[in-house]
């Protein structure tokens, strides 16, 4: 097996291998719980300081293999539609897989949600039917706290609001009755606020009002779920409020003319296409069969001197776009096909934050710049 490279590492973690070739990483954060496990569990066994520290250390890992467990569901349903899968990461929060969202409709969506939690409840089963028999007292209590612990993820993950897998169902319910996946974002994510401030209360306000004191680590704990649960949902709104503002936005507004460029003409040719449209902010270079090959490098154009325009083919100003840089759409819908293939495109990278846009025959319909697309969404609605 290849070592992935250093940037990978320092991205993502270590590897620890992969399965049906899907990378799987160990976070840099992930060490950090392990220790507050072991710290937290550890003096809590009723056995010698060593041994309760190593059955700490060991229930660490059983919990590592149920994050890795969970995921792996996540990918196997995500493959399972034909999704690609990039990763699989253990970190801090658990874990989380990365993997493509083409062609998602609700039902995939809920299926691939609920397939993390049943890995928790399969492992969860296998730890209790081990509890049941005639183990040593070590291995019989790890298979009560592995049966327990994959029992309670299962139940919490399913909680109805974003980011847990039970907030992706009730987003999957709302955009199948409405059509409207925006909203559905919208409304997980409000729900995941309600289930944040619920967490709290069980845990904390709950055990106060029966005259209990919730110690030092379960407020720690709690506080940092619902850090963590509370952004998510936050996220989950702002994403949904952007979707909706770029739903309501035509395409007809942010797109731009394009001068379309034959490979075999000079840079002559493309000066006096520009002139003929001011209007166009792109040149685009096509093959003989009319395919777009790549953007031409208009401010490469300007340093050309007027003398030598004639004999500089254009071809020569070529500029090759990042990979999805031809986006498919009809000029009559929204742009979100677009700001899709613009996410991660920074301003000041020339023709590279633009994508061109044809549409389902073919036909170059124009280009869309980040600049168009942000001026749209900062105007008022």
């Amino acid at each position: 097996m290849s070592n992935p490279p250093p940037d990978a590492v320092a991205q993502h973690g270590w590897l620890l291998g992969r399965v049906a070739g899907i990378p799987i990483y160990l976070g840099k954060s992930w060490p950090v719980i392990g220790i507050i496990i072991v710290l937290t569990f550890g003096p809590s066994i009723p056995l010698t300081a060593a041994v309760g520290y190593a059955v700490a250390a060991a229930y660490a890992v059983l919990l590592l293999v149920s994050v890795l467990v969970h995921e792996a569901g996540h990918a196997a349903a995500a493959r399972a539609t034909g999704a690609r899968v990039d990763r699989i990461v253990a970190n801090l929060w658990g874990g989380h897989t990365v993997f493509g969202t083409e062609g998602r409709r609700p039902g995939t969506a809920a299926g691939i949600a609920v397939a993390g939690p049943a890995g928790n409840l399969v492992l969860a089963a296998v730890g209790w039917l081990l509890y049941q028999t005639d183990l040593p007292p070590i291995l019989s209590l790890l298979s009560w706290a592995l049966a327990f612990s994959n029992l309670f993820v299962a139940l919490f993950n399913l909680l109805p609001g974003l980011p847990l897998d039970g907030g992706f169902v009730v987003e999957a319910l709302v955009w199948k009755l409405t059509g409207d996946r925006a909203l559905a974002m919208v409304v997980a994510g409000w729900l995941g606020r309600v289930v944040t401030i619920g967490v709290a209360l069980w845990f904390v306000v709950q055990p106060m009002l029966q005259g209990q004191t919730p110690s030092i680590i379960t407020m720690v704990w709690i506080g940092l779920i619902g850090a963590f649960l509370w952004q998510g949902a936050t996220q989950a709104i702002r994403s949904g409020t952007a979707r909706r503002k770029i739903a309501a936005v035509p395409l007809s507004r942010v797109i731009r003319p394009v001068i379309v460029v034959p490979a075999h003409v000079s840079a002559a040719t493309v000066v006096d296409a520009l002139v003929d449209v001011p209007e166009a902010e792109h040149a685009v270079l096509v093959d003989p069969a009319g395919a777009p090959v790549g953007f031409l490098d208009l401010a490469g154009l300007a340093a050309v001197p007027e003398e030598r325009l004639p004999i500089v083919p254009a071809a020569a100003l070529l500029v090759r776009p990042r990979p999805g840089w031809v986006v498919e759409a009809q000029v009559g819908e929204d742009m979100s096909a677009v700001v899709a293939a613009l996410a991660g495109h920074q301003p000041g990278e020339s023709v590279k934050e633009a994508v061109l846009v044809r549409d389902p025959s073919g036909r170059i319909c124009g280009t869309v710049s980040l600049a168009a697309v942000d001026a749209a969404l900062r105007e008022p609605t």
